[in-house]
């Protein structure tokens, strides 16, 4: 009696494999192998479904396997020719490079270094230059802030002379009293010219600034400087060298002995900081004018 074929399209059965004797660790060769062995099992498993499920299942199959990197000698070997092969080409970019310049005729290496040095020389003239430059601009500078701190110490001074700007600084205080009113506008005068021969550089008498164009004339009940009238106690601010301008007053015969003899005193304070605030407005001239200055 004759057994009857197995019908292809049941499954068959799978035989379980052997345990290992002992796990070992599996190489790359050996994962690509079980891969491949369980894809062509699930092939065989797949033969048993319907026509376009089978061959949707093999195409599926075949993209998986063209798409999956393979660990083997070939690819290795592959890498390493393309790393040779890059390594060859940039090599040989260099030595075209090296020849290019070694082919070169003598006269065509002359004119080329001739006109690299021509170009450091013109870089060379443009370094100098713009040094040249800014050593130019910094002397200005230095030049023009000199000049301008010269140029204000200059008017401090000239405004101090010409009564148009304050001062402080070492001086004496003298007070004039004159009860009888017989110190006369000449005794003032005499005064102003005794500290100024002494080095009086800014004087103030009351509320009135002593300059070169300062006048005493005599009025009711006092002085008259300048136009503006004042009464005694006469108060006589100077700044200069305090014993000096202090010495000027009691020489014989002075200031101080000349308003004593009139039947007046004077007090003479020595101060080491004296202001003179009183101000003057200045005019411009009517008729003087500045010459002009011929530079050689």
């Amino acid at each position: 009696m004759s057994t009857p074929d197995p019908d292809p399209r049941e499954p068959r059965p799978v035989a379980a494999a052997a345990p290992a004797a002992s796990e070992a660790p599996e190489t790359p060769e050996g994962q690509e192998a079980r891969q491949g062995q369980e894809v062509l099992e699930t092939a065989e498993t797949d033969t048993t479904r319907p026509g376009p499920a089978r061959d949707s299942q093999r195409a599926w199959r075949r993209l998986f396997l063209a798409g999956s990197p393979r660990r083997t000698r070939a690819n290795l070997l592959a890498m390493i020719l393309a790393g040779t092969l890059g390594f060859a080409i940039i090599a040989q970019v260099r030595q075209t490079s090296i020849e290019g310049l070694e082919n070169l005729r003598e006269d065509e290496l002359v004119r080329i270094f001739a006109g690299v040095d021509q170009d450091g020389d013109r870089l060379a003239d443009e370094i100098r230059g713009l040094e040249f430059s800014l050593e130019l601009l910094q002397s200005q500078s230095t030049n023009e802030a000199e000049a301008e701190r010269a140029a204000q110490q200059r008017l401090d001074a000239l405004g101090i002379l010409a009564g148009t700007a304050p001062a402080t600084g070492p001086g004496i205080v003298l007070r004039v009293n004159d009860p009888e009113g017989k110190v006369s506008s000449s005794v003032m005068l005499d005064t102003v010219q005794e500290l100024r021969d002494a080095g009086a550089e800014a004087i103030q008498i009351g509320d009135v600034r002593v300059v070169a164009d300062t006048w005493f004339a005599p009025a009711d009940g006092g002085l008259s400087i300048s136009g503006r009238a004042l009464r005694p106690p006469y108060v006589v601010k100077a700044i200069g060298d305090a014993n000096t301008l202090a010495g000027a007053l009691e020489i014989p015969g002075g200031v101080s002995a000349t308003v004593r003899r009139l039947g007046g005193s004077t007090d003479t304070q020595i101060e080491d900081e004296v202001e003179v605030d009183a101000l003057l407005t200045l005019t411009p001239p009517q008729y003087a004018r500045p010459v002009p200055t011929t530079t050689p």
